[in-house]
């Protein structure tokens, strides 16, 4: 693009056109008219489809051209302004250095002088920033001699990585080059080992800062890993090492191939492209891949939903396989850069070639292969590698890892059917180490997509949701490594029953294979468990897997969100539903693998989604489960023996405190579900919370279980009307969140409900004060002093915050008339809001309905309630119409939240 600016700038020096102060509105409205006509031209251009490259290449040439015709007016008014101009030079440094301005990028200048009248620099320097801060351009800006370069540089790092990038603006060229020259001789030639390990370091601080994953949720497009700065760090490295200027000398020195070059380039001009629409959508600089962006940026590239694939699906898959690609790049640079260059006699002195078989050789804790035919000959070596790698602890030479890549063309069907080939991958499932970093190693050279072609389906898959934090591979990859950390014994404190499980469990690699296929059904659309089952038999075929072995991997990929269902939205006192579930295990050894799969899936997601709540849940179906499972015969002793063997227990330890008749009255009038749900000391203290509402209304306690992550906080009053819709509303209004709920109606007319309660944020309230505000609403509301809708909606403004753009799924009621033998179920699936389960049970009770039994289930921002239901005469609601009618209500109801 020509930029025109003297079309602007009228021609204006010291003689016959007025003091500098006059003239500057004149200089900064032609400056304001020149930014403001060029900016739209590019952006026009940019939404026309130009390339990344083009975009920020023309900004920089813009912003070039603008900044040597303000110097070059400020300096006309000055004396000897030849001289002055021979005395300093305008460095652009950073992301301006390079060439690569965004929309709205910061713009970084040195004013490089020769040390003399400093004062006048300053005043040139001030005079030119303030032009460019007028126009609401963000600058960065020093002022150095040659000196402060070489001192500032050896102290701080990033100054001079900053520099390492300086390029010539306007101003005596003679002066940079002398920066050039002292640049190579002076800084970059002192401390270059130390300056890359100080890059290497920073890029981990910075991995762990923005996510240390290419594929995480919302990426930062400048530092995130595989985005730019990878890309920055991988070039400042071999400038030091190499002593380049340009990255294509790197193809002179051998370092790259014209091809890794190529890849180096498409993908700057690919995630510049990204970031230019990123600053354009906001107005200003922004790195941050929300999912507001992703969804706009899907459309500015013209991806389009399939199905149900969404368009920003899509557009986030492609995203992830060009990081990638980045990551691979920088990798093998950085690599090349941070190998020492040890001459022939000092290696022969230090290192001795170890061979290990198959050709294969450790030399200085890397796997080699001197002889790379020996992978053609035999590509079932493709395989060995990664074991004997693994079994050797070392990690693969950097030429190792090309050939892999280079090689993954040998990975056909008759590979993949191998008995080698397949004995070898178990060989390395079955190991007691390195299990993780392997697989996530044949997923970084993109072998296992080849030798499981099913898993290539998920490879990248986004999921346009704020739950799954990872694409479905990397979430795959990170639940094989939970079940590791269990055998490893890392949570043998506070996860004792699922490490004692893993430990025992017969075979390990049916298990890993299991846990790292479970998703591999979600490259196929909806229902993925059952298409991940039916692909679990073609793979067991093709692995030479017994028949028991491919039957237990089919169930398990098959079943693999039975468990977590069960757990969370069933009820687990609910006899007949435990029959059910371990009918359906049909072994222990599958509810055992299931437990462990089902808990590895749920850590995997994020390391918030597992909490001590949802651990208590499935520790408890598995135990009743198993408990079926190991008596065989799939019943329960008689309900009635069962319940009068608690009873006696409870008066035994409740026999000195109150009459005997007076507790035997309340026993008779709890529920056989109540006595079968509780052991029988907790049932004794529930008699006794009971028995205190013969003096008094309302009678609450609070017990917190600080290591359980929740309090346990019992209501005992009187039954009435839509009771337990006040009780929600009184928690909602005092920001707690409920986790599960108990809820317990005796035939006396009693009513004693536990709740399991933490803050919105996951921990134990233990403050004195909140709990007493709670008990006071909740006496002023049971008591009708308080309007228990005032009181939440009060609550909702006071927590009302503009919330950032999260993605979007429909709310969705589900009734159930088979599930429960006594109950209608009533699964709600929605987005978390603020009163949102006062709402729905507020709308429960106004449709006439009996609450049984209540779940919460909340997956970050998703909710999952489930509420057991009776009508007004103790029955399940079976009429179509009255059930039409309660799914309309509730969802009404949760919209109007």
């Amino acid at each position: 693009m020509e930029y025109q600016i003297d079309h602007y700038f009228p021609e204006m020096g010291k003689k016959g056109h007025g003091s500098f102060e006059e003239m500057r509105p004149v200089l900064l409205s032609a400056s304001k008219e020149y930014l403001g006509y060029y900016r739209e031209q590019i952006k026009e251009r940019h939404r026309a489809g130009e390339s990344g490259e083009w975009v920020v290449k023309a900004i920089t040439a813009m912003t070039d051209t603008l900044i040597r015709k303000l110097f070059l007016s400020i300096t006309n008014w000055l004396d000897n302004y030849k001289q002055a101009r021979e005395q300093l030079t305008l460095v652009a440094v950073g992301g301006y250095g390079r060439g690569e301005l965004n929309p709205y990028s910061d713009i970084d200048l040195m004013f490089l002088h020769g040390g003399k009248d400093p004062q006048r620099i300053e005043d040139i320097a001030q005079k030119l920033l303030y032009f460019l801060w007028d126009m609401r351009l963000d600058v960065g800006y020093s002022v150095r001699t040659l000196n402060d370069c070489i001192e500032m540089s050896n102290a701080d790092t990033t100054v001079k990585t900053a520099m390492l990038d300086g390029r010539f603006i306007i101003g005596s060229r003679l002066l940079f080059q002398a920066f050039q020259k002292t640049m190579l001789t002076q800084i970059l030639a002192k401390r270059s080992d130390a300056f890359i390990r100080e890059k290497l370091d920073e890029l981990k601080k910075r991995r762990d800062k923005y996510g240390s994953s290419i594929y995480i949720l919302e990426p930062n497009i400048k530092e995130g890993e595989g985005c730019l700065r990878d890309l920055h760090t991988a070039i400042w490295v071999a400038k030091i090492k190499y002593k380049i200027d340009d990255p294509r000398e790197l193809i002179v020195k051998g370092v790259l191939s014209e091809e890794e070059l190529a890849v180096y380039n498409a993908s700057l001009s690919y995630l510049w492209r990204i970031r230019n629409e990123m600053h354009y959508l906001a107005g200003r600089k922004n790195d941050q891949l929300t999912f507001d962006s992703q969804t706009n940026l899907a459309q500015f590239f013209g991806y389009k939903d399939r199905g149900k694939v969404l368009a920003v699906e899509d557009f986030m898959r492609d995203f992830y396989l060009h990081a990638t690609r980045v990551e691979h790049f920088s990798s093998l640079v950085i690599t090349k850069c941070a190998l020492r260059e040890d001459g022939p006699l000092k290696i022969l002195g230090y290192f001795t070639r170890r061979p290990v078989g198959e050709g294969f050789y450790v030399l200085k804790g890397e796997l080699v292969i001197p002889d790379e035919t020996i992978i053609e000959k035999d590509p079932a070596r493709l395989m060995k590698l990664f074991e004997y790698a693994q079994k050797h602890s070392v990690s693969l030479n950097i030429k190792v890892k090309a050939l892999v890549r280079r090689s993954l063309d040998l990975v056909n069907d008759k590979f993949r059917r191998s008995k080698d080939v397949n004995s070898s991958f178990f060989a390395i499932l079955r190991s007691e180490k390195g299990v993780a970093e392997t697989l996530k190693l044949m997923h970084h050279l993109e072998f296992l997509n080849v030798f499981l072609p099913e898993f290539e389906r998920i490879y990248c898959k986004v999921q346009h949701d704020i739950y799954h934090i990872y694409t479905v591979d990397i979430h795959s990859l990170f639940c094989v490594e939970e079940i590791v950390k269990l055998w490893r014994g890392e949570h043998r404190e506070d996860l004792p029953l699922l490490t004692q499980l893993a430990c025992e469990v017969d075979k390990r690699e049916l298990l890993l294979l299991a846990v790292l296929l479970h998703d591999v059904g979600k490259g196929e659309g909806g229902g993925h468990a059952e298409k991940g089952a039916d692909l679990s038999r073609t793979i067991a075929r093709r692995m030479g897997l017994s028949k028991e072995d491919s039957e237990r991997l089919d169930f398990l990929i098959r079943n693999h969100l039975l468990f977590a269902h069960i757990a969370q939205r069933r009820d687990l006192h609910d006899e007949k539903m435990i029959i059910e579930f371990a009918r359906q295990m049909g072994k222990s050894e599958n509810l055992k693998m299931l437990y462990l799969l089902t808990y590895a899936d749920i850590k995997g997601v994020g390391p918030e989604v597992w909490t001590e709540w949802k651990a208590l849940l499935l520790q408890e179906l598995y135990e009743k489960a198993f408990q079926v499972l190991e008596r065989g015969d799939f019943e329960f002793e008689a309900s009635s023996e069962r319940v009068k063997k608690v009873k006696r227990q409870v008066l035994e330890i409740i026999d000195d405190e109150y009459p005997a008749t007076v507790v035997k009255d309340e026993l008779k009038a709890l529920t056989t579900r109540h006595v079968l749900s509780n052991a029988p000391p907790v049932i004794a203290d529930h008699v006794r919370i009971l028995l205190q509402l013969e003096e008094k209304p309302l009678v609450l306690k609070v017990s917190h279980e600080i290591d359980r992550g929740f309090s346990s906080f019992t209501i005992c009053t009187f039954d009435t009307p839509g009771l337990f819709s006040m009780i929600t509303g009184v928690m909602a209004a005092n920001g707690m969140n409920i986790l599960g709920a108990h809820i317990l109606t005796n035939l006396n007319g009693k009513v004693l409900d536990v709740l399991q309660v933490n803050s919105p944020q996951g921990f134990v309230i233990t403050d004195e004060a909140r709990w007493q505000r709670v008990e006071d609403d909740m006496r002023q509301v049971l008591e009708g002093k308080t309007k228990i809708a005032a009181l939440v909606k009060k609550r909702h403004r006071a927590a009302f915050l503009a919330e950032k753009a999260k993605p979007k799924f429909p709310t969705r009621v589900e009734i159930d008339n088979e599930v429960s033998a006594d109950y209608t179920v009533i699964d709600i699936y929605t987005h978390d809001k603020v009163g949102l389960l006062y709402r729905i049970t507020s709308a429960l009770s106004e449709l006439g309905l009996y609450i049984g039994v209540s779940k919460v289930s909340t997956k970050v921002d998703q909710v999952a309630d489930v509420f057991y239901v009776k009508d007004i005469f103790g029955q399940k609601i079976l009429d179509q119409d009255k059930l039409e009618e309660i799914r309309g209500r509730l969802l009404q109801s949760i919209d109007e939240a």
